[in-house]
């Protein structure tokens, strides 16, 4: 199943919930503008590359739409529709003021050397800077980017339109960042950790967790949950999984990532064994936060984990969905797991409006109040329809959305 198909089936099942009418689904489905562009740019051998980069626009019906700018091979059209719908149903279930949208480009970045990657970026820009901006649009980093590039897209955007730092979140904290922001999605997954194994009468130091892919998620969030007493027993990198019965010890994982260029290889405090193993590992809590569409109906049987949290977008696909979900795991949707990082996006962008810059504190602050009240609104939804997690979140979300479209008209 393609993963626009995917993001359908699941808007569909909880519009069956809503009794939606089918003229409002094509509405809500539908995206408000698709951009294939040419990126041409010059190789430090002199050779002209040239790739495609995608814009997706999908609703603006709650405000302006954010999104963010992914640099991965497997980066297509279809791909980017999904994820622009995503986060559509993302801002609008934790209440942040904004629409989806999502961009990227089809390449491997560590292909390219760092004044390569620049030279893409900016001619990126050259081509869609028309269509994004603070009050519009506004792209944020995704995989594959970060915020040096951010700040190499800030920097082209406004010698088309002037000084306005609000055009792009997730940028370094020199250059208007927020403080918090590269934590953000990890810290916000630990936080729904803690929250849901309270739900779930689990205690902490109780909850054997695994963590698939320690990047810049899954790292921030195995040092969240660590710190809150979880024993991580596993973590997986495409170098393999690094396994401790009684509990890794993430400070010094994380020092060896930041030190190895971002790898878990050679990392010597655990046993080593294939990566693919992370996932049938006999563990409470799984959360996938690698690449999307990595539990399938081939390998949802393999899964003994009676709890999954998606930090990454789109990690199970919905015939697996189907088959976990008939098993009783209880499933906290990416759409709301993985939510921190465009709420403290969001945040980056409120203080760019105002021209003010918030302390660290505050900002973990807002964004545990933020994720709490939307994991409490979620979680009581699916008690009182009597449905999933994941079902529950896109109801929230397509309501709000549906609201907002009729009370501006329908025709925004």
């Amino acid at each position: 199943m393609r993963a626009s198909e995917a993001t359908t089936y699941y808007f569909n099942k909880a519009a069956d919930q809503l009794q939606l009418p089918e003229w409002v689904r094509k509405l809500l489905v539908t995206n408000k503008r698709e951009v294939t562009v040419q990126v041409a740019f010059e190789r430090d051998d002199g050779r002209i590359e040239t790739v495609l980069g995608y814009r997706v626009q999908h609703d603006n019906a709650r405000g302006p739409m954010k999104g963010g700018l992914r640099y991965h091979p497997a980066v297509d059209l279809d791909e980017v529709r999904a994820l622009a719908a995503l986060m559509t149903w993302k801002t609008a279930v934790v209440e942040l003021p904004y629409g989806g949208a999502k961009g990227g480009i089809g390449i491997d970045p560590k292909t390219l050397t760092k004044r390569e990657m620049e030279r893409m970026t900016r001619s990126f820009v050259d081509q869609i800077h028309e269509i994004v901006g603070p009050d519009s649009d506004i792209p944020a980093p995704d995989m594959g980017t970060n915020h040096e590039v951010m700040a190499w897209f800030r920097s082209q955007w406004e010698k088309y339109h002037g000084f306005n730092p609000a055009v792009i979140t997730g940028k370094p904290v020199e250059e208007y960042g927020a403080r918090g922001r590269e934590e953000a999605t990890g810290r916000g997954v630990g936080t729904m950790a803690v929250k849901m194994m309270k739900r779930l009468n689990i205690r902490p130091d109780q909850c054997r967790t695994a963590i698939q892919g320690f990047g810049n998620v899954g790292s921030h969030a195995g040092k969240y949950l660590h710190e809150a007493a979880f024993p991580v027993v596993a973590v997986s990198d495409l170098s393999g999984t690094y396994f401790k019965p009684k509990g890794l010890n993430i400070p010094e994982l994380f020092s060896h990532v930041i030190k190895n260029k971002g790898s878990l290889e050679g990392y010597s405090g655990a046993e080593k064994l294939p990566a693919e193993d992370l996932l049938g590992l006999d563990v409470d809590l799984l959360i996938p936060a690698a690449l999307g569409d990595v539990i399938t109906k081939s390998n949802a049987d393999r899964i003994r984990a009676k709890t999954i949290i998606e930090a990454a977008n789109g990690p199970i696909d919905p015939e697996a969905d189907e088959i976990l979900e008939a098993r009783n795991v209880t499933i906290l949707p990416d759409i709301l797991a993985n939510a921190g990082g465009v709420t403290v996006s969001y945040f980056e962008w409120v203080q760019n409006r105002q021209h003010y810059r918030w302390s660290l504190d505050r900002v973990r602050q807002e964004l545990d109040r933020t994720l709490t009240d939307a994991f409490e609104q979620v979680w009581q939804e699916a008690v009182t329809r009597k449905v999933s997690l994941r079902t529950a979140a896109f109801m929230l979300a397509i309501t709000r959305v549906q609201r907002a479209s009729e009370l501006a008209g329908w025709l925004i």
